[in-house]
């Protein structure tokens, strides 16, 4: 059986900006056909590890292979094969959707004829069919953010990198980009997504890597991660008496108690929880919600509840 390389290798990649070192040692591969998830706080290093995977910032040090081509030598021809979706989206604002598209193609040595042919199914796609010649002020800024997918489409690309895709779209919009990227999933496109929408990475994702201050803190497919960093169940104790509740009662009932501004966040096992649930029943003045533990509690627990700027 013929051994099918990965879309994306990546290994020692390391790179620093001054005295601070962003990338600290990246080893990661994406199989053909699977979603790959980049997690991480505020500078923790995804952008500029999409940004050297690109050759558009150089590694220190590290080698990476982007669709068969070395990269940074043969950065320009590995990036006619892979479509992005920028953390901000870079439309031209004179041109119409339509036109968008057709000078985008030129970019990539596409005719007009074929790029043409192919606008009807990318605005199809993105959900603005009827919308080729609608000039870009008049697009909502979620219609923009879609018309970036479906830019991104163009060249018809083997890897979609996909930094915050749907950053500020609302609830509907981005249920909409969800299923698309699973349409392109089920087409055997290979994705590389960073976000810090957990949810999304949780639906979208096959495999997950967070990073922290440019290291690898934790990878493998969601479910798995979760399974092996947090307690199955998660009780929420909320009102301004929480967290004096939290600090005299809580460690009664949970293995594990996280206290944020008026929230206590007991981590407890599935036989656990009804005790809990119990004693907190007669504490009219708190608050209770249960449910699984998910991937915000992973993110959270291994990278802190700090704020990052």
């Amino acid at each position: 059986m013929e051994k099918v390389e990965p879309v994306l290798t990546v290994s020692g990649l390391r790179k620093s900006y001054g005295s601070r070192e962003v990338i600290a040692g990246l080893d990661f591969a994406l199989a053909r056909g699977e979603c790959f998830g980049l997690l991480g706080p505020n500078g923790a290093g995804k952008t500029t590890t999409l940004r050297c995977c690109l050759g558009l910032a150089r590694a220190d040090a590290g080698d990476i292979t982007l669709v068969g081509e070395e990269v940074p030598h043969r950065a320009r021809q590995a990036r006619m094969k892979v479509g992005v979706v920028p953390q901000f989206d870079n439309l031209d604002p004179d041109f119409s959707v339509a036109e968008n598209l057709l000078v985008f193609g030129r970019y990539f040595g596409i005719s007009d004829a074929l790029t043409r042919s192919r606008i009807p199914a990318l605005l199809e796609f993105a959900g603005l069919s009827g919308k080729e010649n609608a000039r870009l002020p008049t697009l909502s800024g979620g219609m923009k953010r879609r018309l970036t997918l479906a830019r991104a489409l163009v060249n018809d690309p083997e890897l979609l990198l996909l930094d915050e895709p749907t950053t500020g779209l609302d609830p509907q919009a981005r249920h909409m980009v969800w299923e698309r990227l699973k349409r392109l999933l089920s087409e055997g496109k290979t994705i590389l997504l960073t976000t810090h929408s957990m949810d999304e990475a949780e639906r979208l994702c096959h495999r997950l890597m967070i990073l922290d201050m440019g290291r690898i803190i934790a990878q493998g497919p969601p479910r798995e991660l979760i399974a092996a960093h947090i307690e199955p169940q998660v009780i929420e104790v909320y009102g301004e008496d929480a967290p004096a509740w939290a600090s005299a009662r809580a460690g009664d009932f949970a293995r594990r108690v996280e206290v944020s501004g008026e929230t206590a966040f007991c981590y407890v096992a599935n036989d656990e929880a009804p005790p809990l649930l119990a004693h907190l029943a007669q504490r009219r003045e708190l608050r209770t919600l249960q449910r699984p533990a998910n991937l915000e509690d992973v993110f959270l627990k291994l990278t802190g509840r700090e704020l990052r700027d």
